[in-house]
């Protein structure tokens, strides 16, 4: 029945059909055998005809990913002395993905353990959502002894985001969320995708290379009453460019005065400066005024857990009785969404954090890679420094934190980097440091200058 209906749609259905009409179909009985082969391949024709129209033809091909998308690029090149620093991913000084030790001693517990594979229930393993809050806000936080916290494990920062837009969208649907500009090349497809209207604030300042202060500011202070701002916990992605600390004391007056929901990306706790409290300074200063506050936090950086897709929506209340409401919800959204989350990071964060010596040891090996990547960015300052004889001024690269530079670069001219040089980065001037080696910064210097120079 299928291959008629389709066969009607084919150009070639009408004259067929015609043919057919005019003259009555004979007795296949009656007729030699050829006339059963010939129709036989008319039924095939048919067939092909049919097959040839599909119900996907109004489907467009989707662009390549911005992020991911290099990545693939970058495979197909051949050229030896190619660069990735698209991915923020950490690599080792030899630019191999590296697996955290304390991960690895992690994992070896847990086979010793012959722990199960059963379902977590939907707001994940309990140990880990105390590890994460904890972690997030420290331990003796008054907010946690209180419950007023509604934690959720989630699929890594993204999954959290996009769990918290939902939520946004389906109690707060006349609110709109403010993302900075630039931000995270996913920020905008999460909120899209939820249907979650969205402006933005200003943030980056191409004159200075740093942050717009002012500007930023003032888009907040005319943001409707009560809209969401979404803002980077530490390591701002894809400028690395951080608010002090007295910045972030007006911020929060600002956000206070307009009675705005302050919402953070938390994605490089510990990561950004070495220090899991000093990265997290930002989320537990609006805590502390009495704030409520939304934070999706990630484990993909700080663990090197990118497969595991670990991490948590967490949301600070104003009562525990509407900490256990907002978490019910929560729940209520992920189990059409994904169900429930996977087993084995949870286990990972929860039996890292809940064991002091295996705590130590994480905090260690978070002070190194924050350290390689510190050592990197001050080599290709010198580097550009010491070969650029026009005498602009790279110090920006050294204010900026994180696994990120924000370059300046325009899409021209990260082209440039890319056709000519072979190293592969975002358009928007954004390469990875944590991909990057210190017997590299010679070489990307050199990209770097040749593409700010001479091209426009």
């Amino acid at each position: 029945m299928a291959s008629a209906a389709f066969a009607l749609t084919s150009p070639a259905a009408p004259a067929i059909a015609a043919r057919s009409k005019a003259r009555p179909a004979p007795n296949p009985q009656s007729l030699p055998i050829c006339w059963s082969k010939w129709s036989a391949n008319f039924g095939r024709v048919l067939m092909a005809l049919a097959v040839d129209v599909s119900r996907f033809e109004g489907v467009p091909m989707a662009p390549p990913d911005p992020i991911l998308g290099v990545s693939e690029a970058f495979k197909a090149d051949k050229n030896d002395l190619k660069l990735n620093l698209g991915v923020g991913a950490y690599r080792t000084e030899e630019l191999q993905p590296y697996v955290l030790n304390v991960v690895k001693k992690a994992e070896n517990l847990m086979l010793e353990k012959g722990e199960n594979k059963e379902y977590l229930p939907i707001e994940g393993l309990a140990a880990f959502n105390k590890a994460t809050a904890e972690l997030l806000l420290g331990a003796d936080n008054p907010v946690i002894k209180q419950g007023l916290v509604a934690t959720l494990q989630s699929l890594s920062g993204t999954g959290s985001l996009r769990l918290a837009a939902a939520f946004i969208q389906r109690y707060f649907p006349e609110a709109k969320v403010l993302i900075s500009s630039p931000t995270w090349g996913n920020h905008k497809n999460i909120f899209n995708d939820a249907r979650v209207p969205w402006s933005e604030y200003r943030y980056y300042d191409p004159k200075t290379v740093g942050l717009d202060f002012e500007g930023m500011i003032a888009d907040i202070e005319a943001a409707p009453e009560g809209s969401f701002v979404l803002l980077h916990g530490c390591a701002h992605n894809p400028t690395g460019i951080d608010p002090t600390p007295e910045q972030w004391e007006k911020i929060a007056d600002v956000i206070q005065e307009k009675k705005h929901m302050p919402f953070f990306d938390v994605a490089y706790q510990g990561f950004a400066s070495g220090s899991l409290d000093e990265d997290a300074f930002s989320v537990r200063l609006f805590v502390k005024r009495g704030m409520e506050v939304f934070v999706a936090q990630s484990y993909s950086k700080n663990l090197g857990l990118y497969a595991e897709r670990i991490g948590a929506i967490n949301v600070v209340c104003s009562a525990p009785e509407v900490a256990d409401r907002v978490k019910s919800q929560l729940k209520r959204l992920a189990r059409p969404m994904y169900s429930n989350p996977p087993i084995h990071g949870a286990r990972i964060v929860a039996n890292i954090v809940g064991d002091p010596t295996m705590f130590g040891e994480w905090k260690q090996e978070m002070e190194q890679m924050a350290g390689r990547i510190k050592n990197v960015r001050q080599k290709l300052y010198d580097s550009l420094s010491a070969k650029d004889k026009s005498g602009k001024d790279w110090s920006f690269i050294l204010r900026q934190i994180g696994m990120f530079s924000y370059t300046g670069l325009n899409k021209a001219q990260s082209d440039n980097m890319t056709d000519k040089w072979h190293v592969y980065m975002t358009k928007d001037g954004r390469i990875s440091l944590a991909g990057l080696s210190l017997a590299k910064c010679d070489y990307l210097a050199d990209a770097i200058i040749d593409s700010f120079h001479n091209v426009s």
